[in-house]
């Protein structure tokens, strides 16, 4: 049986209405939440970036579905000693259990304290580090470490999950679905990425779970939900590295609002209230390995999605793939 989640939006929705979209979501049948965690959002108009350890605190106290980050950069902003803390602290408060997703993360959020941002090998090279003394400090013991990239000095975490919290990371390429596949229980893909899929298998993911989001645009007009999608949601259509490179909201207005168009935008992102183009969009993750999608609407209508969602797409994702 397929699995099907809904991605939490942290940089659209305050506090207590991603707590009702997550009660939201137990009801109409979604699996799992995914919730995202930044400090800024992408673009000033979406408006929100609440911290999201307190997000997932009251989720845990409304609804009984297993909650993953997607994904928390443990390299920079914090600490993966304080990470660490936050991440076994869930796990051992959320009835539906709880997974670290992890990444080398965006220079939107990371780069508030002034450092310098690190090219992708060695935010890599970073993020292979903390994953290892975050595993390390989930056992229990006294930790102290001298690392390549990170100190601890005599840190013990006593509050602690019956199981260590499973992490999951994100990969974009082949270097990253390398590493995720020897140091994750998982992989996160923020596409059908059948290349990604198959190096991460290859490097030891195999019979590990892959996970992949999508974001879409349910509303009763096909044509205003492609409007609404391209003025809150361009930052998806972004080529390459672009998006962990640019530093401030503005940065991605200016960039988005010269480059990427409405059509750019609807050709990723499913608009509109027929079911079969968010079928269409939702099968080639199954077909390229993933075995949980979590989906995110974008905009204001969250309960006529929800209704969209438990009467139209559900059922039939889970009728295709019997």
């Amino acid at each position: 049986m397929p699995r099907i989640g809904y991605f939490l939006a942290t940089e659209q929705h305050p506090p207590r209405e991603l707590v009702r979209q997550a009660r939201m979501a137990h009801e109409a049948g979604f699996d799992g939440l995914w919730i995202s965690d930044h400090y800024h959002p992408w673009l000033d108009r979406q408006g929100q970036a609440s911290f999201v350890w307190s997000v997932i605190g009251a989720i845990g106290e409304a609804v009984p579905l297993p909650v993953t980050t997607a994904v928390t950069c443990p390299i920079r902003r914090i600490h993966p000693a304080i990470v660490a803390q936050a991440a076994a602290t869930t796990g051992a408060l959320l009835p539906g259990g709880f997974a670290l997703g992890v990444g080398t993360g965006e220079a939107l959020n990371e780069h508030i304290f002034g450092d310098p941002w690190p090219s992708a090998p060695e935010r890599l090279a970073m993020l292979e580090e903390a994953v290892g003394l975050m595993r390390e400090l989930w056992t229990g013991r006294l930790v102290s470490r001298r690392g390549t990239y990170y100190t601890v000095d005599g840190a013990r975490i006593y509050t602690l999950p019956e199981r260590p919290p499973r992490v999951l990371m994100s990969a974009f390429g082949p270097k990253a679905a390398d590493t995720a596949g020897r140091i994750a229980d998982g992989l996160i893909v923020m596409g059908p990425a059948e290349d990604t899929v198959r190096e991460f298998r290859a490097s030891g993911g195999e019979g590990k779970p892959v996970q992949g989001g999508l974001h879409v645009c349910w509303g009763p007009d096909a044509a205003r939900a492609r409007a609404l999608a391209r003025r809150q949601w361009p930052n998806d259509a972004l080529p390459g590295e672009t998006s962990q490179i640019l530093p401030l909201p503005r940065h991605f207005r200016q960039v988005t609002d010269e480059l990427i168009t409405e059509e750019r935008v609807a050709a990723q992102v499913p608009c509109g209230p027929d079911p079969e183009a968010h079928l269409a969009a939702i099968r080639p993750y199954y077909e390229a390995g993933a075995d949980e999608v979590y989906v995110s609407q974008i905009g204001p209508d969250q309960d006529g999605f929800f209704r969209f969602y438990a009467d139209e797409v559900i059922p039939r994702v889970r009728a295709d793939r019997r």
